[in-house]
């Protein structure tokens, strides 16, 4: 799978898929069903088949400043144990051989920042080696939301069996090794990269906002997890922590960014993964 970059000002943004998978992502927004699906209009081919069959990836975003490297989320893993997402299940990719080819040097990492701990965006934290768990990117610090932290640490036992399952394999073994920072969330990981608190689907979930010679970009995490809910932000996903607030912070985040230039990155959004968020009717439309 060949990556996408996309040039906001000064800052180089590269897209490395991970795996596709639409069919847990609709699994989780129940009103996704196919019917459903198919009322929306422009989501075939790109986003959606003719049956009203979901498409979605997983990826892992590497931001390139003019002196920084920062790795947005860091996918699934290979040979991460999820019991509960057979396709997602000991993986065993080349995304490593990938992100070495068409981004950079594993060791050249400043930054990994975690929009949230689920365990589809911390997995590449670690790697296994001899049975092992150890840094992927040995000479980064590793960006955590304080409150994120401090709630997943405590293993609540509301949450799915496998994202307490990447907190023990992708989480704490970075945060043993004294590889994190736990941030703000008015952090700024440099001049052209910030963060924007979207709340709801973790407690401390954030967005990414790129800012670079008046061109604007931002990476949602699971903000929205599919174009179908820039149509439906009230459709809540079974994966939110707060339900209710994750669709406030949907709608929040489309008011302040809809009929602008700020281009919308989705982190489970199928190729072509970005585009622009439009006013239709009293609600909002996905363009490309």
């Amino acid at each position: 799978m060949k990556p996408l970059y996309w040039q906001i000002g000064n800052v180089l943004v590269t897209q490395i898929i991970e795996t596709v998978d639409g069919e847990d992502i609709q699994k989780g927004i129940p009103s996704a069903t196919n019917d459903n699906i198919l009322k929306i209009s422009g989501l075939t081919p790109h986003f959606a088949d003719n049956q009203g069959n979901l498409k979605a990836q997983v990826s892992v975003f590497i931001v390139q400043t003019k002196d920084k490297i920062i790795v947005i989320d860091t996918g699934v893993g290979n040979n991460k144990v999820r019991k509960g997402f057979p396709d997602w299940n000991n993986l065993n990719t080349d995304l490593l051989e990938r992100f070495e080819k068409y981004g950079c040097l594993r060791s050249k990492v400043n930054f990994v920042l975690c929009t949230h701990l689920h365990f589809d965006h911390v997995g590449w934290n670690t790697m296994l080696v001899n049975d092992t768990w150890v840094p992927t990117f040995p000479n980064a610090r590793h960006l955590f939301l304080k409150g994120e932290y401090n709630y997943w640490k405590s293993f609540p036992d509301s949450e799915f069996e496998d994202d307490i399952a990447g907190i023990k394999d992708s989480v704490l073994p970075v945060y043993d090794l004294g590889l994190v920072d736990l941030i703000s969330l008015d952090h700024a990981i440099s001049p052209e990269v910030s963060l924007i608190p979207t709340p709801g689907h973790t407690p401390g979930h954030v967005a990414v906002l790129i800012k670079s010679n008046d061109k604007q970009a931002v990476i949602t995490g699971d903000t929205l997890h599919h174009p179908c809910q820039v149509t439906h932000p009230e459709w809540e996903t079974t994966f939110d922590t707060d339900k209710i607030q994750a669709s406030n912070s949907r709608k929040l985040f489309l008011e302040r960014f809809v009929d602008t230039d700020t281009l919308i990155i989705g982190a489970h959004f199928p190729t072509p993964t970005a585009g622009y968020l439009r006013r239709e009717g009293k609600g909002y439309k996905f363009i490309l």
